[in-house]
């Protein structure tokens, strides 16, 4: 990873940290993911070898940076946000790491675009967006993801409880494959055999 983008990486965890701690106003908090679920994206990302990727969730923009630096140069990044004042920081973030021509931003409701997307349109789904939604985002979730790729869901143990139905449903659906890695917050990695 080049200097640059480290230095403004640990400077976004460091922000981060300090501003969830300052505020407990939900939509006012980052909520990033921690240093060491960004390296498992990278590896799970360049071992894939994964080129369109979704993330439903931008916040500041931490977790698209690491995503946009695992794609490389021919890779793309399309993340959904809802809330102005995050896409704003992000879009800042994106031009001060020089990895903005990666990644299209989303602005809006994650189940309306899921549901107006192609199906196969993504080889990599990471989500770390509002816990509630996923079970019923889960139809259009897994059609949007290519066979024999990967679906990647932040804080599955730190919100274990708000992630049970969707779990279940994840557990029943035929050709599915999870496994849950201590990591970070917890990834719940879920593959769709193709």
């Amino acid at each position: 990873m080049e200097r640059e983008l480290a230095e403004l990486l640990r400077e976004l965890e460091e922000f981060g940290e300090a501003n969830d701690r300052a505020t407990a106003e939900r939509d006012r908090r980052m909520l990033n993911i921690t240093h060491d679920t960004g390296v498992l994206l990278t590896v799970l990302l360049r071992n894939g070898r994964c080129r369109d990727v979704l993330e439903v969730g931008t916040s500041n923009g931490y977790s698209t940076l690491w995503l946009a630096h695992a794609v490389g140069a021919e890779g793309h990044v399309t993340t959904v946000e809802r809330a102005p004042h995050k896409r704003a920081m992000a879009e800042e973030n994106f031009r001060r790491s020089g990895l903005a021509p990666r990644i299209r931003q989303i602005a809006g409701d994650a189940g309306e675009f899921l549901a107006s997307s192609a199906s196969g349109a993504y080889d990599f789904v990471f989500l770390d967006s509002e816990r509630g939604e996923y079970a019923g985002w889960w139809p259009d979730l897994w059609r949007v993801l290519r066979p024999g790729r990967l679906l990647v869901v932040d804080n599955a143990v730190s919100h274990a409880d708000e992630l049970k139905d969707f779990v279940r449903l994840v557990e029943g659906t035929e050709g599915c494959v999870s496994s849950l890695l201590p990591v970070g917050k917890g990834e719940l990695v879920i593959l769709k055999e193709g």
